[in-house]
């Protein structure tokens, strides 16, 4: 009977308890890839190295037809129509760099105060073309409420 007691007495404790910082509602987020590839026009297409959050759907047709200024790189894209009534666009593009083998890689996750997008640049193992190339991501995402917040 004492047993049952500790028992019960455990369970109200244990059911009654606040998540801790490491138990609060992180997940993952699977946004929707778009497009990850490169820029071939040396810098021409005049993009600058940034991070990017589009919201509506002239400010994607503009970056839509700054990037294919100089190669038709959204022909290769999973979609180029989006619903900006239910997402939103993040467009990463590196630097201009002197060589090709590089790619983009990121995550997402949320918390209860923001959405965090990680990006890292990722080099090439062997020998890379001697040809400038411009690495991007872009995806898309549900509309949140959260703020996102780049690292």
């Amino acid at each position: 009977m004492r047993t049952n007691a500790l028992i019960i007495l455990l369970s109200i404790f244990i059911l009654n308890c606040e998540p801790t910082d490491s138990q609060v509602n992180m997940i993952d987020i699977e946004p929707d890839l778009i497009a990850k590839d490169q820029l071939y026009g040396a810098g021409a297409e005049g993009i600058v190295e940034q991070k990017t959050i589009i919201t509506n759907e002239r400010a994607w047709k503009i970056l839509l037809a700054q990037m294919n200024s100089v190669n038709n790189v959204s022909d290769n894209f999973s979609e180029t129509d989006i619903d900006f009534s239910q997402y939103l666009v993040i467009a990463v593009f590196s630097e201009v760099l002197t060589n090709g083998g590089y790619s983009l890689e990121f995550n997402m996750t949320t918390t209860p105060e923001n959405i965090l997008f990680r990006v890292h640049t990722i080099g090439a193992d062997d020998i890379a073309t001697t040809v400038m190339t411009q690495p991007f991501l872009i995806v898309k995402i549900p509309i949140s409420n959260l703020p996102i917040v780049f690292q």
